[in-house]
């Protein structure tokens, strides 16, 4: 009898239990809030709680705390190496490959920087084009308010077109706040002045609008279904703080003198500028979870908004290492960092919480920033828009269901995801990698004359057995492709094949190098050009390696500040002719040649001055001749042209990375050194015109 009575007290508990919970979830509004964060080039040992091997000198009690409250992935990686390739999957659900969007500002001719190097960059895209169906727009669709805050750079440049409101935001701010540039990084700190533009808070850390706009986007929009892409401009460069007490606070732990900090070439996280950045930007967080945590919901009475909403934290690229002159962080034990495919450039912190996600889970389950697109539109039940290609998965079924298991991610075949693709063939790298389970291979581009790089590198991560994951390599040391020939050689396979799947762009050798290159002498020349209307026909001659490939590069706006270069297949004829079909509003045009040895021959051969090609180009007009001097005047007037165009993130600095993207010609390091009297690893535009008019 007791037993029976223990028994139907218990069911009656079980029942009230369930009773109450479903009427919570009754009364829970059916669209959830949605808020992504996204950082600006911090890296997977930048945040406290990711730290392993030698500690971090850094503080983010917010973000440790925020790893508690839901899933923390320890293998989760950005869709590229750098930001803007990055920021345009996430927002088209486009792996970079397939949008022909693999680094920042694009849409150039292609062109060797200088005469000494072996390889170009491919044409790639400067922006995301302004009718994709982006993620803000599938949410709007669904009733949902979309803001941003913070840096935007799906363009161009900053401010170029689309903007936020051309894609589907309803709202919009794009203030750098406190990341604007310094006159003098050891003077001219905040205060507590009422009338400082930074103000000091009781905490010590400086006002920081672009904080407050994402603040004030949440209070206007609180009664609404939102989504806010919150894309702060920390910790990317300057380097700086304008709080004097944060920066000395650092400078005491870590023992560096701020007016020497370590350069490049100098190894760990020793920089007390870099430090009190990663500071400020848990702070500045503290205060959005703050809000959401303490903000009634206007939709479930009684209930706080960060009840009913999912918040991403992540970040668009690994850690920016340094400067020519600096070093900011180090992204130890990971190999290499932005600007690199390898480890250290892809891997990126990645915390998410939210209703029915469980607290204090950590997963070694891979994870993209691809997944965003797919996962955000499960989270706020928004139908995937007709015929929407997406290149990621959806993360909820894992977030809901057991976070640690991998099979619970799925393809669109129904298959476990057990695979990502990395394409960057830019700068320096000019790599693809694949990863599948716990092995990586690294395909380098740069191999022929440079046999210190082997053209195939495979490397063993971790190693999982009966689900549990133990670490192998993930410094990327251990080359394991001469023990591992079979391995290697199916990896690659695979990685052409996905890579051919996308119609990836591939870098060209460069037929002009002034030192020897196998196959340049093969290289073909055009022979002669005509154009009749639109349509332009152009003669070329082999010289023992055959034209495989022809395209038409050609821009609709030459010589304007933000003139872009696009570029469409041109038609390859017999006896050495090639034919194109000048797109209307065509302005200046080249054409590619691309022969069996993947050397690109460019008719004209392309020129940069003050950061624009169109001078060197053909020219539509009747007489083959500029229709006016505009061109000409742009190129030789006014200094800040080119400093405008190269200073992609308009901070009023260049970093080495915008200047060696704006520019050809030799020697270009030693010349932005020059530039950059205070050697900080940026130059600043007065810097830049006072050197330019010498």
């Amino acid at each position: 009898m007791k037993s029976s009575l223990k028994y139907s007290l218990f069911l009656s508990g079980v029942i009230l239990i369930f009773l109450h919970v479903s009427s919570r979830a009754a009364d829970r509004p059916e669209k959830p809030n949605v808020v992504l964060i996204f950082t600006d080039d911090l890296g997977w040992q930048d945040v406290k709680c990711y730290d392993i091997d030698d500690p971090t000198p850094y503080e983010t009690p917010n973000l440790d705390s925020l790893a508690k409250k839901g899933v923390m992935f320890w293998q989760a990686y950005s869709p590229a190496p750098t930001c803007a390739p990055s920021r345009c999957a996430i927002m088209s659900g486009n792996h970079p490959a397939r949008a022909q969007k693999t680094h920042v500002v694009g849409g150039a001719p292609p062109h060797p920087r200088n005469k000494h190097v072996r390889m170009m960059d491919p044409w790639y895209s400067g922006r995301m084009p302004a009718d994709e169906m982006t993620l803000a727009k599938a949410l709007g669709e669904n009733g949902y308010t979309t803001g941003h805050s913070g840096k935007w750079h799906i363009a161009i440049d900053h401010h170029a077109f689309p903007q936020p409101m051309d894609v589907g935001f309803d709202w919009t701010r794009s203030d750098r706040g406190a990341r604007t540039a310094m006159k003098d990084r050891l003077s001219g700190f905040a205060t507590t002045a009422e009338d400082d533009p930074y103000q000091l808070d009781e905490d010590g850390f400086p006002f920081h609008q672009t904080n407050e706009d994402a603040l004030t986007f949440l209070n206007e929009h609180k009664q609404d279904p939102f989504f806010l892409y919150y894309a702060t401009w920390l910790v990317h460069s300057p380097i700086h703080t304008r709080s004097e007490a944060l920066l000395e606070k650092y400078v005491e732990r870590i023992g560096t003198d701020p007016k020497s900090t370590p350069k490049k070439d100098v190894p760990g996280q020793k920089n007390p500028f870099f430090a009190a950045m990663v500071e400020e930007l848990d702070h500045n967080l503290g205060i959005i979870f703050d809000y959401l945590e303490e903000t009634d919901d206007p939709r479930w009475p009684g209930h706080k908004l960060s009840e009913n909403t999912y918040l991403i934290f992540t970040s668009d690229n690994g850690g920016m290492e340094g400067g020519p002159n600096e070093r900011y962080t180090d992204n130890d034990p990971l190999d290499m960092g932005k600007i690199s495919a390898k480890e250290g450039g892809a891997r990126v912190p990645l915390i998410i919480i939210g209703p029915d996600i469980p607290a204090g889970v950590q997963t070694d389950v891979m994870a993209n920033g691809l997944d965003f697109y797919p996962t955000i539109l499960a989270m706020t039940g928004t139908p995937r828009p007709d015929g929407k290609n997406l290149d990621g998965c959806d993360l909820l079924p894992l977030l809901h269901g057991d976070p640690k298991n991998p099979d619970l991610v799925k393809e669109e075949d129904g298959a476990s995801r057990d695979t990502m693709v990395w394409h960057f063939p830019h700068g320096v790298a000019l790599e693809s990698t694949i990863r599948e389970g716990d092995f990586k291979l690294i395909r380098n581009y740069d191999h022929v004359e440079n046999p210190a790089t082997p053209e195939l590198e495979l490397f063993q991560l971790y190693e999982t057995e009966n689900g549990e994951t133990k670490r192998v390599d993930i410094e990327e040391a251990k080359n394991l492709a001469e023990k591992l020939p079979k391995k290697t050689q199916e990896l690659n396979a695979k990685l052409t094949a996905a890579l051919t799947e996308m119609d990836a762009s591939y870098p060209y050798y460069n037929p002009d190098i002034v030192s020897s290159l196998p196959n340049k002498e093969n290289v073909c020349v055009v022979t002669e050009h005509k154009r009749q209307g639109r349509s332009a026909d152009f003669s070329y001659q082999e010289n023992g390696a055959k034209v495989v490939k022809a395209d038409l590069i050609y821009t609709l706006n030459g010589g304007n500040q933000y003139e872009e270069w696009f570029r469409i297949p041109a038609d390859l004829k017999n006896k050495g002719r090639v034919t194109a079909e000048l797109p209307e509003g065509t302005t200046h045009y080249y054409l590619n040649l691309v022969d069996e040895n993947q050397f690109l021959r460019s008719y004209p051969e392309v020129s940069a001055k003050g950061g624009f090609f169109a001078e060197a180009a053909l020219s539509f007009s009747q007489n083959g001749k500029l229709k006016t001097g505009e061109t000409k005047k742009r190129m030789k007037g006014d200094r800040n042209i080119p400093f405008n165009r190269w200073d992609t993130n308009k901070d009023d600095l260049l970093s080495l990375e915008e200047y060696l993207t704006g520019q050809t010609g030799e020697n270009l390091e030693k010349r932005f050194q020059n530039f950059d009297k205070n050697g900080d690893g940026t130059v600043t535009r007065r810097e830049y015109v006072v050197d330019s008019a010498r």
